[in-house]
């Protein structure tokens, strides 16, 4: 049968180009705000200082310490809980559905509310006891593992879809037996078997993680400490065309990280079908 040649609805086109005026406007007025200065014409030395602004370094690499620690603790918690969900009890994959997307209903604000709560109660009843230098390490501001906490919880939601999505894309049983029967123990049959056709999926989680916590503002800035996200905040009061030249650099990191994941994921799927 002859394949029969549909070119694209002018609607399609309308809406494609009214979502593109709605990101690259607002980017477009951000960049000529940072190089355009009144009485001096164009600059990039909003640009050209950022690097040595003090905080900038110590703020970025803090961001990504965060963010690496709290990617490999949510998906070492949630691959295999959701594998064992996918092979023992699919009855209760409601359940954890439904765990997992509290953290969308709870207003961060209460979250960090309650976080705080605990922190003050923590040194004051256990001023006597071993846990107190726990509570004490938690909010260490060179690394405050509290805020990885935070993180992996609030991650909870969109690692949960994205691995729940690659795991319904393959047979995750047939797999699992596939590998116990060459003589492959539970894990090694999750490490071999299981995790390289979920690729695509610890990708997807990885970079939704590493989203969330270059961006996130209100918990850390509550609880006192300062990553990327609060120190260009607090840089804008003094510093605005610097503030919003950091914002767009890291808007454009974010893009090219996105643009880096759909082009590996593309390759594979070619490769894949290659072979």
């Amino acid at each position: 049968m002859a394949r029969l040649n549909r070119s694209p609805s002018p609607w399609r086109w309308a809406a494609l180009g009214l979502a593109g005026l709605y990101f690259l406007v607002p980017l477009a007025a951000s960049v000529v705000f940072t190089v355009d200065v009144p009485g001096r014409g164009l600059t990039f030395d909003a640009y050209t200082k950022i690097l040595t602004t003090d905080g900038f370094v110590t703020s970025l690499l803090l961001s990504l310490g965060l963010a690496a620690v709290t990617i490999a603790v949510v998906l070492l918690l949630m691959v295999p809980a959701m594998v064992a969900l996918r092979l023992g009890a699919p009855r209760l994959r409601p359940v954890v559905e439904a765990v997992c997307s509290l953290p969308l209903v709870v207003p961060p604000i209460a979250f960090v509310a309650g976080l705080g709560t605990v922190l003050r109660w923590g040194p004051e009843h256990l001023s006597r006891t071993p846990l107190f230098q726990t509570f004490v390490a938690l909010q260490n501001p060179d690394f405050p593992v509290v805020l990885v906490l935070a993180y992996v919880v609030m991650a909870l939601p969109f690692v949960h879809r994205a691995l729940d999505a690659g795991l319904a894309a393959i047979d995750v049983r047939t797999l699992v037996e596939a590998a116990r029967s060459c003589g492959a123990g539970r894990v090694q049959a999750l490490v071999s078997a299981v995790l390289p056709n979920l690729r695509g999926a610890l990708m997807n989680a990885s970079f939704l993680t590493l989203a969330l916590v270059l961006g996130e503002y209100t918990v850390a800035q509550l609880l006192g400490f300062r990553p990327f996200a609060v120190w260009i905040v607090n840089i804008s009061g003094s510093q605005a065309q610097m503030s919003v030249a950091v914002s767009v650099l890291s808007l454009l990191v974010t893009w090219l990280l996105l643009l880096a994941l759909a082009g590996a994921g593309g390759r594979r799927r070619t490769r894949t079908s290659e072979a």
